[in-house]
């Protein structure tokens, strides 16, 4: 007992380095949804400083602190709402700030942070690996087992950080390729062009939606392969990292047998539904109208319907100014930008994979049997209960925030219902209400994204406990519903 204690003892750490990175792992891996958060949060508070600093503003004024802390909120939590002109405000400096920035926010905070210790130390231990299947898969922010029929299992995450470092960067440089003959062809310069294409392929990859030129889209409404681009760089981001690893996995397989988890499966049709309910939707709705896809006939208005189907999901670039769109579509893309797109992206929304679920259940329920079943699997009750957590709790977020910011904007409905749910899915698409919104509502955007990004079930994980036994339970008794 003596030698088991002295043996201890000398495991402590005598610097105090060494004891502060005891104290972090400690923290980490007894809750990473709590560890999370504070990262999170750290970043943002840095990334309000640097935004404040005078060398980041274009002009000598420099940013107001409400400004900064928005920006620096909508940059981790890879959003693309801005209260300033993100064309004209940031300096270079500035801009590099939201480039890197973007880059974090969009791979994760936890995954990065795992990316970067197996890139210095060249493993991957057990407490990391635990965090970043955390970062990848929400429900194993719970205590207890988690089965190994995950979409990723433990054994494969050091592969999943591999894929999510060379995805980005293969990904942001093939769409920036894309865009970088396009950008000369319509006038820009030769430096324009190659920092447009880069910083354009990092937001539509990132989902955020930020565009470095005054006009926007703008002279790009009509280039096809343009915005073709930026619609693949947006899918590839939102489809969420798990399935970009199983793709991965089933190309590099000799055999013709390929091996999909329900995850990708429901992921990758759900996906697909919902972006062909949405370009049907808005092609219906719009193409009567002068002010969006009307003026250049139906060939046009097909194209930039399925173009707003998929920057609704969260992508952010519109080529149409959202306040003219009829408030049928406006509610369609409230919708859309609600669900938001595939688990472990950088999307936002309860994501695909939530609503599918609540669907099966829904049709498990109507034909009368217990268990959800699809593509031959059945799917565990926890599963839906994570389910109906995030979807009450990402309503009850919004529907709060929507009434909120009503009160301090005095604005209508539809458009601050959008702009909160813009934010809370992090998609970017904004009526222009964000943009002259009041201190207060600019606070209360800049919190509702932050809730938004860091996912309703790691925020109910970290404010509940990590674990606790029930030892006891009441008799049972069933309500009416319905």
């Amino acid at each position: 007992m003596r030698a088991t204690a002295q043996a201890s003892r000398h495991l402590v750490p005598t610097t105090w380095w060494g004891r502060v990175q005891l104290r972090v792992n400690e923290f980490a891996g007894a809750s990473p949804s709590r560890f999370a958060l504070v990262v999170f949060a750290s970043l943002v508070l840095v990334f309000t400083l640097l935004f404040t600093l005078p060398i980041s503003a274009a002009g000598s004024s420099g940013t107001p602190l409400a400004d900064a802390f928005f920006t620096a909120v909508s940059v981790i939590c890879v959003t693309g709402l801005s209260t300033v002109d993100m064309a004209t405000h940031w300096s270079a400096f500035g801009n590099v700030i939201i480039y890197f920035g973007v880059q974090i926010g969009g791979v994760g905070v936890l995954t990065l942070a795992s990316i970067l210790g197996m890139v210095i130390s060249r493993k991957l231990g057990l407490r990391a690996r635990l965090i970043a299947a955390s970062d990848s898969n929400p429900l194993r922010a719970h205590a207890g087992p988690v089965a190994e029929g995950q979409a990723i299992r433990l054994g494969e995450v050091g592969n999943l950080l591999r894929t999510v470092a060379l995805s980005a960067v293969i990904i942001e440089l093939v769409v920036a390729v894309v865009l970088f003959p396009r950008m000369l062809a319509h006038g820009f310069s030769l430096y324009d062009s190659a920092l447009n294409s880069l910083y354009y392929s990092a937001m539509a990859f990132t989902n955020t939606g930020f565009t470095p030129n005054t006009a926007g889209l703008t002279p790009f409404a009509d280039d096809y392969i343009f915005l073709t681009a930026l619609m693949v760089g947006v899918v590839a981001g939102a489809i969420g990292f798990p399935v970009i690893y199983a793709i991965a996995q089933n190309l590099r397989r000799k055999v013709r047998r390929r091996l999909w988890t329900i995850h990708v499966k429901l992921t990758l049709v759900t996906f697909a539904l919902l972006m062909v309910a949405g370009w049907i939707l808005y092609f219906a709705l719009e193409v009567g109208n002068p002010q969006t896809f009307g003026p250049g006939g139906t060939g046009n208005a097909a194209f930039q319907s399925l173009f707003m189907s998929v920057m609704a999901r969260s992508g952010g670039f519109s080529v149409v100014d959202v306040d003219h769109l009829h408030h049928a579509t406006l509610l369609v893309t409230d919708m859309l930008m609600f669900v938001g797109g595939g688990s472990a992206s950088t999307a936002g929304g309860i994501k695909v994979t939530t609503l599918a679920v609540l669907f099966l259940a829904a049709m498990a329920e109507a034909r009368g049997v217990d268990s959800m079943e699809a593509f031959r699997r059945r799917i565990p009750t926890d599963v839906l209960r994570v389910a109906v957590s995030v979807v009450l709790w990402g309503a009850t977020i919004v529907a709060v925030s929507t009434v909120t910011v009503m009160a301090i904007t005095k604005d209508t409905l539809d458009h601050a219902l959008f702009d909160v749910i813009s934010a809370f899915a992090t998609c970017g698409l904004s009526t222009g209400l964000t943009q002259h919104a009041p201190t207060g509502a600019v606070y209360v955007l800049a919190f509702t994204m932050f809730l938004g990004r860091v996912g309703t079930v790691t925020l109910a994980a970290a404010l509940a406990q990590s674990q606790r036994g029930q030892y006891y339970q009441h008799p049972e008794e069933r309500p009416i519903v319905g």
